[in-house]
């Protein structure tokens, strides 16, 4: 009896504690996480510990620019019953400082800075630049090709392979909201007004979707792919779309750079339904650098670039691995149920069947679970069968080279805004073999190209004119401008990666526009 009486106990605790758990927490909401007292103990603690530290305690993060605040310098992390906000502003210790709650985020920023954004418009200059990075929230890894978007408007960019990003904003767009996307991760959101004059250190939370195995075998995957490609008329639209967009493309033999291109483009979009329309590129700005210095530099024309990022566009040039006539050549598998922003993906590998001669692709597509629409594909020629594709991307090389493809792999993302999908992101990565005729060792080159779009109109949208056209199809165009620090003016661009800022910085070249 008295175990009995034993167990309805603990049970009672235990609803107690449930209920006072939900208290706690109902009240945290009604008061504020700012205003709710906290006891700390951890004594002289870093900086960067201590908001570690209220983390763990309290289930919100920090979204700051690391400029702001001192990590290392040591501050007391000791309080009873005190308020967060007073908590910040003791182990902080700069006045200046202004604390914003977003969902489970708090944001710290400059106090002036936010101050002058909410005077009248006319006295703020018109445009603005909010910069950034992008990481795990545990593991504090970069997010390469993270999105970035404005919520209300066609504008956007992506982050670079070390999860930097920057966006230059204009006073139109002062009152929109910042959107943070990223495969497998719950989506965020900052008010633009909360971003300007900090470099955000933006981190995001990896979203588990817990599925029986069960059901994710019991998905048909190729029904899936055939209502995606179904889908495509509905979900990229029948009417044509004025992209604005950053691409760059560069070669490097081992770690040194060879050539590098950047070029701000508009393209001309046509629908994906109901026209004969193919689509257009003109070059806005452009500049190349070479390492001309280089004697032993190996000379290749590659069959990629521009051409090659209009081609990527699966959706519209419909992907082998989507297209009903070559289906049969590939073997489908489900193999997970991701995150995207509030909605979810399946995730459906794909691999050319065993029997089957021909170099086919391998890899991932991520298909909205709601509407079928794309939001990802990442893959690759396939390794086993990459030597039977040198004609496919080698067009001319040098005499008495021997040059051939090591690896070949795609990405491609889309956007989804007021439910039509567009095109988002593309890159390239390609290594290549290549040796002199009767030498025993081989060199091995990188080519990368990649098209970021960073703005979009879908209004009074018309075709260019012939003379306007851009060259699609020729490699690593020859136009040179000059290289001041304000090159690109008021257009967006992607900035360098480290490794390949370092490259640019040992050309024999004028190049302070990379170091800003």
């Amino acid at each position: 009896m008295s175990s009995l009486n034993g167990n309805r106990c603990i049970k009672f605790l235990a609803i107690a504690l449930f209920l006072l758990l939900c208290i706690q927490q109902r009240t945290l909401c009604q008061r504020g996480i700012l205003d709710s007292t906290f006891n700390f103990s951890a004594g002289s603690v870093k900086t960067g510990n201590a908001l570690d530290i209220i983390t763990r305690q309290t289930g919100y993060n920090f979204t700051y620019d690391s400029r702001l605040i001192d990590q290392d310098r040591k501050t007391e992390m000791t309080f009873t019953n005190t308020r967060l906000s007073v908590v910040l502003k003791n182990i902080l210790k700069n006045d200046s400082l202004v604390f914003s709650v977003i969902d489970r985020y708090i944001i710290i920023s400059h106090a002036e800075r936010h101050t002058a954004l909410s005077s009248d418009s006319s006295t703020v200059e018109k445009t603005r630049y909010i910069t950034g990075k992008i990481i795990d929230n545990e593991t504090s890894e970069p997010l390469p090709f993270a999105t970035i978007a404005l919520k209300n408007k066609g504008k956007g960019t992506v982050t670079n392979n070390n999860g930097n990003f920057g966006m230059k904003i204009t006073t139109d767009q002062y009152n929109d909201t910042l959107s943070f996307s990223y495969l497998g991760y719950l989506g965020r959101e900052i008010p633009v007004k909360k971003a300007f004059g900090n470099n955000l250190t933006i981190s995001m939370k990896k979203e588990f979707i817990s599925i029986p195995e069960i059901i994710i075998r019991n998905q048909n995957p190729l029904e899936i792919v055939l209502k995606t490609v179904k889908a495509i008329s509905h979900n990229y639209g029948d009417t044509p779309v004025l992209m604005t967009g950053f691409y760059r493309e560069g070669v490097l033999k081992k770690s040194e750079l060879q050539t590098y291109s950047e070029a701000i483009l508009q393209i001309y979009k046509s629908a994906y339904s109901g026209t004969l329309y193919a689509d257009q590129i003109k070059v806005f700005k452009s500049r190349k650098i070479e390492n001309t210095n280089r004697s032993d530099t190996l000379a290749i024309r590659l069959k990629a670039g521009l051409s090659t990022c209009l081609d990527l566009d699966g959706a519209k040039n419909i992907f082998d691995f989507l297209n009903r006539e070559s289906m049969s050549d590939y073997s489908y598998r489900m193999t997970d149920i991701v995150t995207y922003d509030d909605e979810s993906a399946y995730a459906i590998e794909f691999e050319q069947h065993e029997n089957v001669e021909l170099p086919l692709f391998k890899g991932t597509i991520y298909i909205n679970t709601v509407d079928y629409g794309i939001l990802n594909a990442e893959f690759e020629i396939n390794p086993k069968m990459i030597s039977k594709m040198k004609d496919s991307f080698i067009s001319t090389s040098t005499h008495g080279f021997d040059t051939w493809p090591v690896s070949v792999k795609y990405s491609v993302s889309y956007r989804k805004m007021n439910n039509r999908y567009f095109l988002n992101h593309v890159r390239g990565d390609l290594i290549f073999s290549s040796n002199q005729k009767k030498k025993l060792f081989h060199t091995q080159f990188k080519v990368f190209f990649e098209l970021a779009i960073t703005e979009m109109q879908l209004n009074n949208v018309t075709r260019f004119d012939r003379e306007e056209l851009a060259p699609v199809h020729s490699i690593f165009s020859e136009t040179i401008k000059s290289y001041d620090p304000l090159f690109w003016g008021n257009q967006d661009f992607l900035r360098p990666e480290d490794n390949l800022l370092r490259a640019l910085r040992n050309m024999n070249v004028k190049l302070q526009e990379f170091s800003k």
